[in-house]
């Protein structure tokens, strides 16, 4: 059985490598002190209807789920670290819906999830907030539009 991270891993590598517009999901992480905060969002559909089913993420054409995942870089092999996290996507009419991050933990991976309905073509900015009981307090935004497929 695949396992939730390792479908992750490929599909932030698969659309890293590929000359997709849709450059806002390749992957990307922000640092914010001695932490790298990654984040991808995706469409339901990349997901297994296995995993899907796993992890309880509803599988359909129109919803996406948010994938966070904090990474200690001070200490070696910059493992994963827990945290709390809150956020929101605000589409570009202002409506805003609340993310509720679930914490995944699979070995050595932690992540956290949050799925996000959305229309054909809508796009969002996402913002998240972090906080853990090691010093992390940070914020991070980026906007991503989503594709009923």
């Amino acid at each position: 059985m695949l396992s939730l991270s390792k479908i992750l891993s490929v599909l932030a590598l698969f659309i890293a490598s590929t000359s997709l517009t849709m450059a806002d999901s390749a992957g990307q992480y922000q640092q914010s002190g001695r932490y790298q905060v990654h984040y991808i969002a995706l469409s339901s559909t990349f997901l297994t209807p296995e995993i899907s089913k796993n992890y309880n993420i509803k599988r359909s054409r129109y919803n996406a789920f948010v994938n966070i995942s904090i990474l200690d870089t001070l200490i070696d092999g910059n493992p994963a670290v827990t945290g709390k996290l809150t956020g929101k996507a605000i589409n570009l009419t202002g409506n805003t819906r609340t993310l509720d991050f679930k914490e995944i933990i699979e070995g050595d991976a932690i992540y956290y999830i949050a799925e996000l309905p959305f229309r054909n073509e809508e796009r969002f900015t996402i913002s998240v907030n972090l906080v853990n009981k090691d010093g992390l307090n940070s914020k991070i935004s980026f906007k991503q539009q989503f594709y009923a497929e």
